[in-house]
């Protein structure tokens, strides 16, 4: 591994670091704040409704994802013309769906009883439709925050765009809760985030093009074959989204279903602390993917074993610290982050808790499967386990309670266990014996005998120089 290849990685490891530490602020704040002035009954229905929305995510069919794979691969081999073109294709074809998901939502929505389907109380028919259609509008924009984000991606500059997007929404979140703080209600919450949401979009667009000259928003290098090309990348890209929607929302809702708007709040906020350790493994994921789409790009299997590998160990490493350190502390903080709102259950954050450990296990490996466009079949796998889940979480909860419907996370953890790993050894020419070799493997200069002597050495006193006459 070269050294710009680690200068790279460690920039994008403080960017992502950053990303998701603006996601947790927005985790740990939301909570609280809406606690304080909206009642239990009204925050736990605006959960089931802001849920609805990420099922949009489909709506690109994974082309602004295939297409930062393509970008960055074709950039490594010199070929920006190629990438051009491939931006170009799927940001007018994912500018048409989107468009037509919002006017497709918009008649849906006006034929459909949302609030009677979702079976809510605290928020009227009228204000249920409208929230999903403001924030289905601000899903739909994140699309093209993703093309746009896979342009600086493509040339290596991937730690900045994501430490803008990190700015970009905190400043959304910072704007949603005006309205909060002010007594507005869920509408007008959800038009303020998705208002934002819109102009930020606008700015996004207006620095790529500052930045990256050679990006242009024209239509003369677009290719339907270009789409037709990508398309089966793109269409298996569409399992993620869904598969992430029903392992969350999807579950929440089914908690909901079985159990109530209290027992969502109290699962949901016992998941989003021990979500922390989940957030941190996808900051490892998704500092390695661009670069090993750029070692796969320019066929280096050297390169991009050793980054699957290290990808792997450093995941690992932060699952099973942050995991420790929550069994300890996470009680604690629930209570006094929820304000005494929300009881602390030590068995039921130790169960939320073992699932993310089972997660890291398959998720950094499954990055260089995604990061190559090779990932239909990982796709399927996904939406199958995640499917499995929503269900056995209903059955669960409505017989067993909250422990249980906890545990049945665990089953979309342990199908993609069975898979994950032996592909991506595969696809980087790697055999099971080295791979668990390399797990316990680590740099000279961190082993504890060339720690103590660098201590030693630092605390050494320095002889003065003698004085001459």
């Amino acid at each position: 591994m070269d050294t710009s290849t680690k200068r790279r990685l460690v920039l994008g490891f403080i960017s992502n670091w950053i990303s998701k530490l603006a996601t947790t602020i927005v985790q740990l704040v939301q909570v609280p704040v809406f606690l304080h002035f909206w009642s239990v009954p009204l925050y736990g229905e605006w959960m089931i409704i802001s849920a609805i929305p990420s099922y949009l995510n489909v709506s690109s069919f994974g082309f602004g994802n295939v297409a930062g794979n393509e970008m960055t691969m074709m950039t490594a081999r010199g070929d920006r013309e190629g990438a051009l073109r491939v931006f170009q294709s799927c940001w007018w074809l994912i500018t048409i769906i989107c468009s037509s998901c919002i006017l497709l939502l918009g008649l849906a929505l006006y034929y459909t009883p949302a609030a009677r389907l979702l079976k809510l109380h605290a928020i009227d028919a009228s204000d249920t439709k409208w929230i999903i259609f403001y924030l289905g509008c601000s899903v739909l924009l994140g699309q093209l925050e993703a093309l746009l984000q896979s342009a600086y991606r493509c040339v290596g500059r991937y730690p900045y765009g994501s430490l803008i997007k990190s700015i970009f929404s905190l400043t959304a979140f910072g704007i949603m809760l005006i309205p909060v703080c002010l007594g507005g209600g869920a509408r007008v919450t959800a038009l303020v985030f998705a208002s934002s949401n819109a102009v930020l979009t606008i700015v996004l667009c207006l620095m790529v093009r500052h930045d990256l000259p050679w990006i242009r928003y024209g239509w003369k290098h677009a290719s339907f074959a270009e789409i037709r090309r990508l398309s089966a990348p793109a269409f298996a890209f569409m399992a993620f989204p869904i598969g992430n929607a029903l392992n969350l929302q999807g579950t929440l809702m089914a908690v909901g279903y079985a159990l109530g708007p209290t027992a969502v709040v109290i699962f949901g906020t016992a998941r989003t602390v021990s979500r922390v350790a989940l957030q941190l493994v996808q900051m490892v994921n998704n500092t390695f993917w661009p670069e090993m789409s750029s070692a796969f790009g320019t066929n280096d299997i050297n390169l991009t074993r050793t980054l699957h590998r290290r990808s792997c160990q450093l995941g690992l490493i932060i699952a099973l610290i942050v995991v420790a350190t929550m069994m300890t502390l996470g009680p604690w903080f629930l209570t006094h982050w929820t304000g005494g709102h929300v009881p602390p259950s030590r068995g039921l954050l130790s169960i939320l808790l073992m699932v993310v450990v089972a997660y890291s296990l398959w998720s950094t490996s499954s990055t260089l499967l995604a990061a190559v466009n090779q990932h239909q079949k990982l796709a399927a796998w996904y939406l199958f386990g995640t499917s499995i889940t929503v269900v056995v979480t209903y059955v669960f909860a409505k017989h067993f309670g909250l422990y249980w419907a906890a545990a049945s996370l665990l089953v979309s953890e342990l199908v993609m266990n069975t898979y994950v790993l032996p592909a991506s050894l595969r696809l980087s020419h790697d055999t099971f014996p080295g791979f668990l070799a390399s797990m316990t493997d680590y740099p000279q200069s961190l082993r504890p005998a060339a720690l103590l002597a660098r201590v030693r050495r630092t605390s050494a006193p320095v002889n003065p120089p003698e004085e001459t006459v």
